[in-house]
């Protein structure tokens, strides 16, 4: 019995038999790509929204942050999996990074598809609350536990570091001058 399947199995389940295909033991390594790209781009969007007034440059500037925090990301977990002399390191490292990828362009596309700034927030974060949502509901479908509080775990978390952003980049705004 694979250990990370639910105590008594998921036969018959779907979401269950992709979980022991794709061993999903791993789901710690996805969790820090996504949640790490959740906090961090939130809040660096939220950021530069305030501080500038073009979006091509805050689509641009999210662009460079996500492909080089993905790739830096992916490569820091590997190296944390190596030393623990875990035998899926580099398994680990792919899903680390390709979820913190696959997040970034997911938080972006709202700043592509809109052209109102308020609209774009919010779209940006429903995407994060559907994405935070989606996933504690798989996990702990798969895991056969309660998952609203994980859910509002990450939520706070990734609304709380985008809080600190949005004044941040007010006062990078206010304080400093800087109007791009």
């Amino acid at each position: 019995m694979n250990p990370c399947l639910v105590r008594g199995g998921c036969a018959g389940d779907i979401l269950g038999r992709m979980a022991h295909k794709n061993n999903f033991c791993s789901a710690g390594a996805f969790v820090l790509g996504m949640h790490d790209a959740l906090v961090s781009l939130t809040g660096l969007i939220v950021g530069l929204a305030v501080a500038m007034a073009d979006r091509h440059a805050i689509i641009l500037t999210s662009i460079i942050a996500s492909i080089t925090a993905s790739l830096s990301m992916a490569a820091s977990n590997y190296l944390a999996q190596r030393t623990n002399n875990n035998s899926h390191a580099i398994r680990d490292a792919i899903y680390t990074g390709g979820a913190y990828m696959a997040t970034c362009v997911l938080l972006i596309l709202p700043f592509a598809i809109f052209q109102n700034r308020t609209v774009e927030i919010v779209a940006m974060f429903g995407v994060a609350g559907i994405e935070i949502f989606t996933f504690n509901w798989f996990l702990g479908r798969t895991r056969k536990r309660p998952y609203i509080r994980k859910f509002l775990e990450m939520l706070g978390l990734c609304i709380g570091v985008s809080i600190v952003a949005f004044f941040i980049g007010l006062g990078a705004h206010v304080c400093l001058g800087i109007d791009i």
